[in-house]
This record gives C-alpha cells, structure tokens and sequence, in this order.
C-alpha cells in the first residue's frame, strides 16, 4: 500500500461528486453501454487481428469474439485499425499551455489537445522552479482532474526535478536545485493530495540514495539531470530506483572505460528507459540500439512544451525564454528546450527507423509505459479487463477517434 493517501476529509469531500458521476451514467448512457467494434485490425495486446470484433460492456474491454452477440451495437470502423490509447508519461505542455502555467485551464487544454493525437492517459509534467510556482502547478492539476477532464486523464503527477546537478541540467534552473528532501516531498504530496506518482532526480546528490530507499514503495523513482557514475546510478537501482528519464539527454554519456548513466540504463535490464523519437534529441540509430537492448522497458515520450502544436515562434519553458525555429525549441544558449513531439509521431519515426512491426513499437507509448508507473493491469492495451482507451487509426495512421473509458471523446471532422 502507498504511504501517501487522500485524507479522510478528501474521501468525504469526494464521494458526492462520485455518486453524481455514478447518477450520471447510469441516466445519460455514459460509461454502462454494451457494443462491439469492428475493424479492419486491432492492435491486442498480444497479437494482430483482422477478423472478429471487439466487446465493450461498462467503459471496459471484453473479450475479443468471433461472432457478434445478440441485441448488441455494432460500431462499424471496418477500414481502419483499432489501437489502445496512448500514455504520455512525460509532458510539460502542448498547444501554448504548460503544466508551470499553474492554471486549472492549462490542463483542460492540454487534456482536450492530448485526445485529438490519440493520447488517452499522460502524467502532467512540472520542471525546476520556485517552490510557489511549483506548488501552484501541483494545485492547478489536482483542481483540474476534481473538476473532470474531458479528454485525456491525469494518472498523476510527474515531478521533474528540483533534485537535480548542474552539469546537465539542460532547461531546468540550476538556481532552485537542491538535494532530496522527505520531508519537503511530504508537504508537496499533501498538496497533491497523494497523486505525485513519479519523480526524477540525480542520485549523486547527498542523500539520495537514503531518499530512494525510503520512499521506493509510494512512488515511482527515475534517474536524470545527471552526471553520476556507472557504479552510483546502479547504487541507485538497487535501492528502488527503477527508470531512466529522456535516455541520452541530460546525462553522462557511454564511454568504454566509464559507462556512465548510459551504460547503467542499458545493463540494468529490469529498469525503464524513456526515449524521445523525434530525430533532434536522439540519432535514428541510437533511438534503434536503444529499442534493441532495452526491448519492452524502452518508453516512448513526447517531453512536449507548450510549443508543441504550435507554429514557429517565440515561447517560454518554465522561466526559460525559447526560441521555436522548424518545430525544434532552444534556450538562448542553444540547449534543446524539450520538444515539440506528439508521441504518435514519435511511433511512426521508431516505426520507420527499425523496421520493427506497428503492434510492438505503439505498445513503447501505451503500455511500457503504463508498465513503468504500476498502471499495465488496467491501462495501456487492448485486453479482457483493462479500461476500453482505443483510438481508431487510417491508413496514414492518423486519429479518426478518440474513445475514453467507452466513450468516443472525439471524433475527426471530415
């Protein structure tokens, strides 16, 4: 069980909302429909399928069947491909808003635009900042999710940094660093009301590796902005630590006489490792390497700011200043700014570059991830019992719709 639960006062707050949205679907149709889809092909979790329909009863898939079942819906999508919804576990931003913004809208936005690129669930994504500003985001995504978002849904927070060095801090503010804190991670998660779920940090600070240890059980614990060694980064995994954030950037790199975080992420085969496909931050072939050797525990992310979605231009990354010239985002001195990925986009590339199958490659950005965080036993692919998240794709593999929890959320205009 995690350390950090919604209080008493939180669950009674709570449980009015929790009947009315329980009023409201049983009255207005919402999740408790039964139908079933057909397709030109689903992306299972396990295989491809070409023949047969996929059922869906109550927001939650059913099992795959040959034949369609009596006095039952039909939803008929039989020139596309059916894939599971997209998690984006690390994204700052997308549409000129950002987490940092630390307003409600920012994430009804980002949550509207996530949808309409097949993504279905993402873990809104703050940065180094004042213990203000970062504070009012954690506010801001906690109020926006009570108040209901109406396409993709938070599973968490995702707290990138402050507790990161200087050596590779890339756009994160070196002037708010510091080293881990239990007892400042505490008043944050109070804050968020239990719902940080994930956090980065560079273990050659002191008392990370304490840090680690103590709090491996309550939330999920990345390595990044770091310029720590082979040995410290492995020391770092066996106390609890158990990914690796945005694989080559922000880190030491792999030498043959000193592996680095690199050599840590690749040897250590039971941890995660997040890639950023987008052809800027990771060469082609490392991005393939990458695929070869971390197979499924490789996790495609968008690590998208608020430019993303946006034409060229002038924007800001938390307090950073960033110039947006042919979709690439730099600071001032020339450092990489995040990106502008969608994470489909980031499939199709991987997709191209390794010559590896679609059903393998979409599976990096919906269910590793989902793996990473605790989430695969209800999201991130198409099977018996997880929660019926499905985009329908063209031949392009562009997003025709969008479906949540059973629910079409969005639909392409023609």
């Amino acid at each position: 069980m995690r350390f950090f639960l919604w209080t008493i006062d939180s669950i009674f707050t709570q449980f009015p909302n929790f009947l009315i949205l329980m009023y409201d679907r049983f009255t207005e149709g919402g999740d408790f429909v039964e139908y079933v889809v057909k397709a030109k092909q689903f992306l299972l979790e396990h295989e491809v399928k070409t023949d047969g329909y996929l059922h869906i009863k109550d927001g939650v898939f059913n099992e795959f069947v040959n034949g369609i079942p009596e006095n039952i819906d039909v939803v008929d999508w039989s020139d596309y491909t059916i894939a599971p919804g997209l998690f984006d576990s690390h994204i700052h931003g997308i549409n000129s808003y950002d987490v940092m913004d630390g307003k409600n809208v920012a994430i009804h936005e980002m949550s509207k635009a996530l949808m309409k690129i097949g993504v279905t669930r993402f873990l809104p994504t703050t940065l180094t900042s004042s213990q203000g500003d970062l504070e009012r985001a954690i506010i801001a995504v906690i109020h926006a999710v009570e108040e209901g978002l109406e396409g993709a849904q938070s599973e968490g927070i995702f707290l990138e940094g402050p507790f990161f060095t200087e050596k590779h801090k890339g756009a994160q503010n070196p002037a708010h660093f510091m080293d881990p804190s239990v007892e400042q991670l505490t008043k944050w998660q109070l804050l968020a009301k239990g719902h940080i779920l994930k956090l980065a940090l560079a273990p050659e600070r002191e008392g990370s590796l304490a840090f680690i240890e103590q709090l491996r059980n309550d939330l999920f614990i990345s390595i990044a902005h770091s310029d720590a060694t082979y040995d410290r980064c492995n020391e770092a995994v066996q106390k609890g630590a158990n990914q690796f954030v945005h694989l080559f950037n922000g880190m030491s790199g792999l030498h043959h006489r000193a592996p680095g975080v690199v050599g840590a992420a690749f040897m250590n085969e039971q941890s995660f490792a997040e890639i950023i496909c987008d052809g800027h931050h990771v060469h082609p072939d490392m991005a393939v390497l990458a695929a070869r050797i971390k197979g499924q525990n490789l996790v495609l992310i968008s690590d998208c700011m608020r430019a993303g979605l946006m034409p060229d231009g002038e924007y800001y990354l938390g307090e950073f200043a960033v110039t947006m010239k042919d979709g690439i985002a730099r600071t001032a001195s020339g450092s990489l700014a995040g990106s502008t990925l969608s994470l489909i986009d980031g499939v199709k590339n991987l997709t191209k570059w390794s010559g590896l199958p679609l059903h393998d490659v979409w599976h990096l950005a919906s269910l590793s991830p989902a793996r990473s965080v605790g989430k695969d036993k209800t999201l991130g692919s198409i099977a018996a019992g997880k929660v019926a998240d499905f985009v329908v794709l063209d031949e392009t593999l562009s997003v025709v719709s969008t479906t949540i929890d059973g629910v079409e959320k969005y639909r392409r205009s023609k």
